[in-house]
């Protein structure tokens, strides 16, 4: 069986991370506005934390083959004097004073835009670890990072995480993007599981199809009688039979009315 590193076991069995224990004595003093954003890199997929799906706590997570147009709302928390300097996931020593994170499915390392939804703060991390296994969280943040996004005495907040594209960080995923399709420009399969009004409800179906899908989740905007719609859908597929495939899977899972479309 696989066997995660650093963090990933152990930050799974606390109840939080977010604990006065893990906060250095120069806490107060810290001027997190000193440490930059991180820089979004084009980098090979680490040697380790990425298997195809891992168990914590008796649930499985899936593993992301890519982190092409993912987004997601939850809770962020943070780490930090208890796991200085022990190996992540990816085995890099984690150090809480850079912009550094941790994801359940993500592909390490992704660069990741997280935006508090408290207090409209943004900042740039790296993610390069695995965690938090708390249902409605999406990302552990390191001391640095929580200490910018003025989280530190609550230990929580409400954020919205957005994967960037390294080779286009200021594009947008409202809209189709060319790399979504094969080198010959062919449309390609994907899996729709359905259409909303509200970007809220549609999100809500996309969070919950992140942890069961290797592949790309999207909410795409379009128009219906000049009113939004947001449709949720998943790939793309190599092909028809992978597509039908995955549907399987899903309708396994509880997700109905899934069909077919082409883009």
């Amino acid at each position: 069986m696989y066997r995660l590193c650093g963090l990933v076991l152990i930050c799974s069995l606390l109840a939080s991370c977010a604990t006065r224990d893990g906060l250095p004595r120069n806490y107060r003093s810290f001027d997190a506005k000193d440490i930059p954003d991180a820089v979004p890199q084009v980098e090979p997929k680490s040697r380790y934390g990425n298997p195809p799906s891992y168990v914590v706590l008796g649930k499985r997570y899936h593993v992301l083959k890519s982190a092409h147009c993912y987004k997601a709302k939850g809770k962020a928390s943070w780490y930090g004097t208890m796991f200085h300097e022990r190996l992540t996931s990816s085995r890099e020593p984690y150090n809480m004073y850079k912009m550094t994170a941790a994801n359940k499915v993500l592909p390490l390392p992704t660069y990741v835009r997280v935006h508090n939804l408290d207090n409209g703060r943004t900042i740039i991390v790296k993610v390069n670890d695995r965690g938090p296994f708390h249902v409605d969280r999406v990302i552990d943040l390191s001391f640095a990072a929580a200490k910018r996004m003025g989280m530190i005495a609550k230990g929580t907040a409400n954020v919205e995480i957005e994967a960037i594209d390294p080779r286009h960080p200021n594009a947008s995923c409202d809209a189709p993007q060319a790399n979504i399709k094969k080198a010959t420009g062919k449309a390609q399969p994907y899996l729709q599981f359905g259409a909303y009004g509200t970007k809220n409800t549609a999100d809500k179906l996309a969070n919950r199809l992140v942890p069961h899908s290797e592949d790309g989740v999207y909410v795409r905007e379009s128009q219906a009688n000049n009113n939004p719609l947001y449709k949720v859908q998943v790939g793309p597929f190599t092909d028809a039979a992978a597509a039908n495939t995955a549907m399987i899977k899903f309708k396994q899972l509880g997700f109905n009315g899934v069909f077919t479309v082409v883009r």
